[in-house]
């Protein structure tokens, strides 16, 4: 038979050959042969393609959950990323044009949505603190209806893990008419996002199958920070740190949180069994954090989860705190240490229920759980599991199905 499908993904079980549809096309589909025509009637020859896909990795093997499984192949994925992008002198590299388009453009947008846009908002930090290239991230639905005053020489980066997301390509379709350069970070080798962009780098993080994405996030922030630091040097600029060598150190890092699920699970177990809401507080890199630490939770659990940065909290939000209420606040970033503190002092005085993950070296006699000792700058890859892993528990004890929660898909190819 033949099928049509909104990802090749989802018919990889059945097949790896596909026909890519263009837009302004229409298809005639019976079990013996597909015949496309544009508006006008005309028949379109094209041929087919082979997925660069796996279907055997889209097993879960022993695992309960796509999840948990997801999680857990989170130190391999750093490591295979490492692997992907380093030199056999041990250098870091991506292909030269890649490069030599962001260290040319005058600024950075990066487009995306849910999880790939927390990304994005780590790997504009990269950006710009090392590579000293302006960078703005922006929601790719608003930024199709609302494109603000471009710059005279950007450069778009499009995050989707899918790389079929429909509002980042419906960017993607103006940019190009517009004539600008457009860079893709995915997960999917031969998706839309990847064929019609100028330039495409992979995560290399292997199939995602649940609708919370956990693998791609990291893998995205890892291949971003791997390009601002490659385009960095392009520049002549120099990190004052050997980022293969710190990337190794968080592969090791998240394997050891990956081995404390019991830690996790009594986490969610103590703050988000009965709740109906939760905050998440957090400053700089750890605000970013934060908004993907609620969406996991509120994704998955339906639990009403909202990320703040926190010197926003007295301008409103913290009129929700009562009794009870469990607030998540994350300490890893030494600048700001001592004011993200003094927030969870003030919604404790209001009766909230502090829950304080901190970094080794910034941790206090009261914090619920220490992350290994990583570099700050890339606290995101390590600060983020925890989160994941209390988000499953949560979703878990609530009785809700965590691979594919209610409402949502894994792939959003409509607007």
């Amino acid at each position: 038979f033949n099928v049509i499908a909104s990802d090749a993904m989802a018919m990889l079980q059945v097949t790896n050959e596909y026909v890519e549809l263009m837009d302004k096309e229409m298809v005639i589909v019976t079990d013996k042969k597909v015949v496309i025509k544009n508006l006008d009637g005309e028949l379109m020859s094209r041929a087919s393609y082979i997925a660069e896909l796996d279907a055997s990795d889209i097993e879960k093997g022993t695992y309960p959950h796509y999840m948990l499984k997801e999680i857990d192949e989170q130190p391999l994925v750093m490591r295979k990323i490492i692997q992907t992008y380093q030199e056999e002198n041990g250098k870091l590299s991506i292909p030269g044009d890649i490069a030599n388009a962001v260290a040319e453009a005058d600024r950075v947008y990066i487009i995306a949505c849910g999880t790939s846009y927390h990304a994005g908002l780590v790997g504009k930090q990269f950006i710009e603190t090392w590579a000293k290239v302006p960078a703005e991230v922006h929601v790719a639905s608003e930024f199709s209806y609302n494109m603000p005053l471009l710059s005279e020489k950007p450069l778009f980066i499009f995050i989707s893990q899918s790389g079929e997301t429909a509002d980042s390509r419906a960017v993607l379709v103006q940019v190009k008419k517009l004539g600008h350069k457009a860079l893709t970070l995915t997960n999917v080798p031969g998706s839309t996002l990847s064929r019609e962009a100028d330039y495409t780098l992979l995560l290399n993080a292997g199939p995602e199958i649940a609708v919370a994405s956990t693998k791609a996030y990291t893998a995205q922030i890892a291949v971003l920070a791997i390009l601002a630091a490659v385009t960095a040097e392009s520049r002549g600029k120099e990190l004052d740190f050997d980022l293969v060598k710190e990337l190794g150190i968080i592969g090791n890092a998240m394997e050891a949180l990956c081995d404390q699920k019991d830690e996790m699970e009594m986490i969610a177990r103590e703050y988000l069994t009965v709740t109906r809401n939760a905050f998440f507080i957090g400053r700089g890199l750890d605000y970013f954090v934060c908004l993907e630490g609620s969406l996991k939770l509120k994704e998955i659990s339906y639990i009403q989860a909202e990320g703040f940065a926190g010197g926003e909290l007295k301008h409103g939000t913290i009129a929700l705190i009562e009794d009870g209420t469990p607030v998540i606040a994350l300490a890893t970033q030494e600048h700001v240490n001592l004011s993200i503190r003094g927030n969870v002092k003030e919604v404790t005085a209001r009766g909230a229920n502090p829950c304080v993950i901190s970094l080794k070296g910034l941790e206090e006699a009261d914090d619920r759980f220490v992350l290994p000792e990583v570099h700050p700058e890339l606290a995101p890859l390590v600060s983020v599991i925890p989160l994941q892993l209390i988000s499953y528990y949560a979703a878990l004890h609530r009785g809700c199905d965590v691979d594919k929660p209610r409402n949502l898909a894994k792939s959003v190819t409509v607007e």
